[in-house]
């Protein structure tokens, strides 16, 4: 019996990623199931699906922004998050951090690279598109940054993530973060108790198959 495919489709720019990342060991724990992180450039996303980022699609929309940040805000006390921190120069450009995660895992320490950006950007702040942040932050998490920027520069490592984004998008994804469970796509934080519930539903329907 094979065990439900969790993946997580996640860009380091999306906070609502951060908090997913947060959740989703519990949900992993609990399911009894591993996390298949797979690093996307969100830009590009938007430009396969047309999308436009939240900050984009709800100018000029009454109240919409405010209940955006009180749901963001209720998820966080929900989930004992009282680390995240909104980055005062958001939005930063992913490229280089993604490129970095898919260096990572060909460099074998990709958890603690995800661990290091994601609270690098949502944690601490800090402007995680200037090479010289991006050094630093790495640095302080313990990490080989000359390395780790070296290989996000190798040809296959950018075909890599860009690979991965037009797959995701060939998949149903449109944004960040976004979760397949099997085939079967959910978008958004809000979303993970519904991945949970399918996570076990396929274990279940496993087991009697």
């Amino acid at each position: 019996m094979s065990e439900p495919h969790l993946q997580f489709l996640f860009d380091f720019g999306s906070p609502n990623a951060y908090l997913s990342h947060k959740v989703l060991p519990g949900i992993a724990q609990r399911c009894g199931v591993d996390v298949d992180y797979v690093p996307v450039l969100l830009g590009g996303l938007f430009k396969l699906a047309n999308n436009r980022s939240p900050a984009e699609s709800m100018a000029g929309i009454s109240n919409k922004p405010e209940y955006e940040a009180l749901e963001l805000r209720r998820f966080v006390q929900r989930h004992g998050l009282e680390a995240y921190r909104r980055n005062p120069f958001f939005p930063v450009n992913t490229l280089q951090i993604m490129r970095g995660a898919v260096a990572a895992r060909r460099l074998d320490v990709f958890e603690r690279y995800v661990d290091a950006v994601f609270s690098a950007m949502w944690e601490q702040g800090l402007k995680m598109d200037e090479p010289e942040v991006i050094s630093a932050a790495l640095t302080s998490a313990g990490l080989d940054a000359a390395a780790l920027m070296a290989m996000a520069q190798d040809p296959a490592v950018k075909a890599e993530l860009l690979a991965n984004t037009q797959r995701a998008f060939e998949q149903g994804a449109f944004g960040s973060p976004s979760f397949l469970v099997g085939d079967e796509l959910y978008f958004g934080k809000d979303k993970l108790r519904d991945v949970e519930e399918e996570i076990l539903r396929q274990k279940r329907a496993g087991s009697v198959a």
